[in-house]
């Protein structure tokens, strides 16, 4: 099968989705903290690590992270985005401003007043703009390459397309649960379709470590 991530699903990418929400919706209520977990704690240290080799080098390391709020079936890692915000990283989550457009990301801490988005996901009210240094992006599809299939509507690509053509130097990292692997060696993503710096799973990270 030659699964085309094209912007218009063709039948094939529509299965692959449906099959990967399917085994997303089957972890276990177990499997889902535990796996959450385990990527809070992998992401506390590397972005640890990350900061302090850039200091060590004599650069700024990453001072801001955007993450997001989670779906049903997806990670959670909203104790680590309280934990890196009282310890004075700038956290940030998505606000979708308008449809078919990039995604906005404001500053958010655990104080922060939030409000139902277009989607009926959680947002951050009248906060500040923030330019993140790194993007945490939910991932439904991982291939070993790091490429990432998304929900079908684009908010990503169109976010990440956008903060390159601004030129601001930022990590992306997906945030993805192991059964969300494409094995498929036909899947091949579409010209749009944003490539990643590395995807995180329960099982650590993919390819490599940013």
């Amino acid at each position: 099968m030659n699964t085309d991530n094209t912007a218009q699903d063709n039948a094939d990418t529509s299965r692959l989705r449906s099959r990967l929400r399917e085994a997303r919706a089957g972890l276990s209520p177990d499997e889902r903290d535990r796996g959450s977990l385990l990527m809070r704690g992998r992401l506390y240290t590397w972005l640890g690590l990350a900061r302090d080799a850039a200091g060590r080098a004599g650069r700024p390391g990453p001072q801001s992270v955007a993450a997001f709020w989670p779906l049903a079936d997806e990670p959670d890692l909203r104790p680590l985005l309280a934990q890196w915000a009282q310890a004075g990283i700038t956290v940030a989550l998505p606000v979708v401003a308008a449809r078919h457009a990039p995604l906005e990301f404001r500053r958010w801490t655990p104080e922060t007043a939030m409000q139902a988005g277009a989607h009926g996901i959680a947002e951050p009210r009248d906060a500040e703009p923030v330019l993140p240094d790194v993007v945490l992006v939910p991932t439904l599809g991982y291939t070993d390459r790091a490429d990432r299939m998304g929900y079908g509507a684009g908010y990503y690509d169109r976010t990440l397309a956008a903060l390159r053509e601004r030129g601001h130097p930022h990590t992306t990292i997906g945030i993805a649960w192991q059964c969300g692997r494409i094995d498929d060696p036909g899947y091949r993503p579409a010209a749009h379709d944003m490539a990643l710096d590395a995807v995180l799973t329960p099982a650590g990270w993919v390819p490599a470590a940013p």
